[in-house]
């Protein structure tokens, strides 16, 4: 986690709005705020969600075409094709040197799966496919879990329950709550079904960059982290791991995050814009 010294600054000379006042107040206690640039205009939220309409779309046409056979080399065709058949940017492409347009992270890999020819889909297997999409200049980001065939109890369970963690982060997630209220809703939800949190990995700001502050954690204490403000706009992502929570990276492509009891691990994703009522999702 980065150790952010972020902090609520009003220009020089401008009137206190109340929201200046509010989140001053629990500056002043000692909490992690936001700054001001962190605060999107309705102009960007209105861009990121145009973005979050396209990255959507594109893991719909996922959903459409994955099956048995497949190898993830053609999803990332799928979601190369589509995305920039609408105008749009593959952010993970070229991304500090990844090469490829999505993320395919197949039974016990996490996340950072690289698509390639020889990785075919077999009947039984959990797969995450991870795309953002960058539209004018605005980033969106999602994943989502597809069950390939007839697959174990096990792993059926594995991935309604991170999906559940996902929608539980997300009503914690309230104005001028923390982010450690929601990762302790998270992290309750997944220990109580006998499962992990992954720690090493979280999810993050975004919208007008790749990744932004704050990182959001998936496990926590209440009342901790950073507070979430009206504007921001961040991702909820929980790696839920069937056994142990540690995981490590795989050294010859140096992106592939595997558990490290190679038991398999289930995530979903949604970008969020924090809203005066709750969170609205940008992306599915």
């Amino acid at each position: 986690m980065r150790k952010s010294k972020i902090n609520w600054r009003v220009p020089k000379g401008a009137e206190l709005t109340e929201l200046d006042k509010k989140v001053l107040s629990f500056q002043n206690k000692g909490h992690l705020v936001p700054s001001r640039e962190l605060i999107k205009t309705p102009e960007q939220i209105e861009g990121i969600r145009r973005s979050g309409v396209i990255n959507t779309a594109v893991l719909d046409l996922v959903e459409k075409e994955i099956h048995a056979g497949m190898s993830t080399a053609e999803i990332d065709k799928l979601v190369y094709d589509y995305t920039v058949s609408h105008g749009a940017i593959p952010a993970c492409l070229g991304y500090e040197g990844f090469p490829k347009s999505c993320c395919t992270s197949i039974n016990e890999v996490v996340c950072h799966g690289i698509p390639n020819d020889e990785e075919i889909l077999e009947e039984g297997d959990i797969i995450n496919v991870d795309c953002t999409t960058i539209l004018d200049g605005y980033y969106a980001d999602a994943s989502r879990m597809f069950i390939i065939g007839k697959t174990t109890p096990e792993k059926e369970k594995l991935v309604r329950v991170a999906k559940e963690c996902l929608e539980i982060g997300m009503e914690a997630a309230k104005p001028f709550s923390f982010v450690g209220d929601l990762g302790h809703a998270i992290e309750k939800h997944a220990k109580k079904n006998g499962f992990s949190v992954v720690r090493d990995l979280c999810g993050h700001g975004v919208g007008l960059e790749f990744h932004e502050e704050p990182d959001v954690e998936h496990y926590g204490k209440k009342g901790t982290g950073m507070l979430l403000v009206p504007g921001m706009v961040f991702t909820i992502e929980p790696m839920i791991n069937m056994g142990t929570w540690e995981v490590f990276i795989d050294e010859e492509d140096g992106w592939t995050v595997v558990t490290e009891d190679e038991l398999p691990s289930a995530q979903w994703e949604h970008t969020f814009v924090m809203t005066e009522n709750g969170v609205e999702i940008l992306t599915y």
